[in-house]
């Protein structure tokens, strides 16, 4: 059964940003302070501020952060877009399982039932 997806890349680019636990941190963190720079970040991490600019850069190209110049500043803020996007996608998969599995169970108690009854 082909199931509603988006576009595969937005999935693909999601789950592999999501692969790794320091962005899911970099996230959680965006998350909670609704915005943040890289040095902001790289306080809450034990990781160097290079390292939180190569992940946020990641983390962009997935489209699961923006951000904004205010300044001298660049400032990163979550986008829930493509992560929305992807939760859709699994959310169908899941109901598409949900669906075979209901079917396999008909099948099996209907089996035990004609079993019974013989």
């Amino acid at each position: 059964m082909d199931l509603p997806s988006p576009d595969g890349d937005v999935v693909d680019s999601v789950l592999t940003a999501l692969a790794d636990p320091t962005r899911r941190q970099m996230l959680d963190l965006l998350s909670s302070q609704g915005q943040a720079t890289a040095t902001t970040l790289a306080g809450g991490l034990p990781i160097s501020r290079q390292a939180v600019v190569k992940h946020l850069a990641v983390l962009d190209a997935a489209g699961l952060v923006g951000s904004v110049k205010v300044g001298r500043e660049v400032r990163f803020t979550v986008r829930p877009e493509a992560l929305d996007a992807t939760a859709h996608w699994m959310a169908s998969l899941a109901s598409d399982w949900d669906r075979r599995l209901a079917r396999i169970k008909r099948i099996a108690e209907a089996a035990e039932g004609e079993a019974h009854q013989q």
